[in-house]
């Protein structure tokens, strides 16, 4: 029997939810939340008319002209033709047709990398084809990654970019690139695309496939434009889709992402803060987490509005190395000190994850070794609204700080969830450890948390409006629940 709990109906099993229910119509949405959609639409508005792709002048320049020959590895002749292009003044590097095999690539200013339909970019399988290249600007993914090897790679550059019809393959499958899952130290296995200070920076189109590590990582960019990309990153361990740290003024638009590892996952390991962010008309599919703050957080993450996209889990019919389900749909963290707020979801659908909602107030304080370890930071004044999706997993979803470290201002409304129902015992809130410097997933207390719904602690002010979580079969836990240092949550 299709068993469907309203908001009243939960509070029979969670008492302190009464108090909140009865006094209904003094629980008004809050006013900071309408001035936020104000600010944050009028934002996207600003982006969409202001962020557009450079004007890429049009001189070509092909690496069949600059001494490549068919069957040699691509490229010294890809270096040349960039070199040129950039003593040019700017303008194209196209690989025309047929297959490319190439190391690392240096990108200058002006210059358009630009894969053909019908052309195929691969990654040499050749370790020594990458040599590092090491951030003028060292930052904490430098002391805590060690990673310093990529196929595509540019600093310090404007008006650069990737564009085409064609794929770019970086064939890092175990047998070409092995290395352990780590959350530090991925040594090599290089990235996919890199691009580290860079201003006016354009990723249209291209198909991307099989990084060796995370396929793109942008880190203290301005005016990033990342539109209509398709990527399958399900090769290997650390297999990020999109990695963007520390940018400011980026649209994130029409974008497929299926990856082993966090799909769209922004960080502030470059100690610059992220801010004026428009993410919409996207399908994000991780076996992690598909949609992300963290875990790196040194920079402050404010001013995101994402709208009109799908996150989860892959469906049958992709591939994937590792479960189906997402360990979080959308996870928002801070334990490196950082401020995230002023963060607006509307109009998401959550599919095949775990926990669809996770957020994390945490004090692991990573910063860089002859660094000051940091004060827990803030996260605080973000919505959800108009949250749909479907066959999700049984964990729920979890709110938490850290003993006098709450998270603040957090508004749920139009949220309809189904779960899956657990017959097993739920993990009893008492014994879930504070944990505070532990790594921030959603796996990281229990595969059954005390509420099938919605669980909180050390959380403040947080506003429920028309909020349902829903199970198909009997579960033996409330659909809501407030643990230790958490109000009870206004429910209109």
């Amino acid at each position: 029997m299709m068993e469907r709990r309203t908001l009243l109906q939960a509070a029979l099993l969670a008492p302190w939810l009464l108090p909140a229910v009865a006094r209904g119509a003094a629980c008004a949405t809050p006013g900071w939340a309408d001035a936020l959609r104000r600010d944050l639409d009028a934002m996207a508005d600003e982006l969409t008319r202001t962020l557009h792709p450079w004007p890429v002048p049009d001189k070509v320049f092909v690496p069949e002209a600059y001494g490549l020959r068919p069957g040699e590895p691509a490229t010294a002749a890809i270096r040349r033709a960039v070199d040129a292009c950039a003593a040019a003044g700017g303008g194209v590097v196209r690989l025309a047709q047929g297959d490319y095999v190439s190391g690392t690539i240096d990108l200058r200013s002006g210059v358009m990398l630009e894969v053909a339909e019908g052309a195929r970019l691969l990654a040499s399988t050749d370790l020594k084809d990458y040599p590092e290249r090491r951030a003028r600007r060292p930052t904490v993914q430098d002391s805590n990654m060690g990673m310093n090897q990529s196929l595509i790679f540019a600093e310090g550059c404007t008006r650069v970019g990737v564009r085409g019809k064609g794929l770019i393959d970086g064939r890092g499958t175990p047998a070409n690139f092995p290395g352990e899952e780590t959350t530090g130290a991925t040594p090599g296995r290089p990235f996919l695309i890199r691009m580290l200070d860079c201003s006016r920076v354009v990723i249209a189109d291209v198909r991307l496939k099989d990084s060796p590590c995370w396929m793109q990582n942008y880190l203290n960019c301005e005016d990033l434009i990342v539109d209509g990309i398709h990527v399958e990153n399900q090769a290997n361990h650390n297999n990020d889709g999109i990695d963007i740290d520390g940018c400011r003024r980026v649209i994130v638009r029409n974008c497929f992402i299926s990856a082993e590892d966090d799909a769209l996952c922004f960080k502030g390991a470059s100690q610059r803060p992220i801010d004026q962010v428009l993410v919409e008309h996207c399908r994000l599919y991780s076996t992690c987490n598909a949609l992300k703050f963290g875990t790196d957080s040194q920079g402050d993450f404010r001013n995101v509005l994402v709208r009109h996209v799908e996150v989860g889990g892959p469906a049958a019919d992709m591939r994937a190395m590792k479960r189906r389900k997402a360990d979080g749909g959308i996870s928002w963290e801070s334990v490196d000190g950082a401020t995230v707020e002023r963060v607006l979801v509307h109009d998401a659908r959550i599919v095949r994850a775990e926990s669809p909602l996770f957020l994390r107030l945490g004090d692991r304080g990573r910063v860089r070794p002859e660094q000051a370890r940091p004060q827990p930071g803030r996260l605080r004044r973000i919505v959800f609204d108009r949250i749909t999706g479907s066959d999700n997993g049984r964990r729920g979803s979890f709110f938490t700080g850290v003993p006098g470290h709450a998270i603040e201002d957090v508004l749920l409304r139009d949220v309809d969830l189904p779960m899956t129902a657990t017959t097993e015992p739920a993990v009893r809130q008492q014994d879930i450890p504070e944990a505070p410097a532990e790594y921030p997933d959603p796996h990281m207390f229990s595969t059954v948390m005390p509420a099938y719904g919605l669980w909180t602690r050390h959380v403040r002010r947080l506003t429920l409006q028309r909020v349902r979580f829903t199970t198909t079969d009997p579960d033996p836990r409330p659909m809501l629940l407030a643990g230790p240092d958490a109000d009870s949550p206004c429910t209109p």
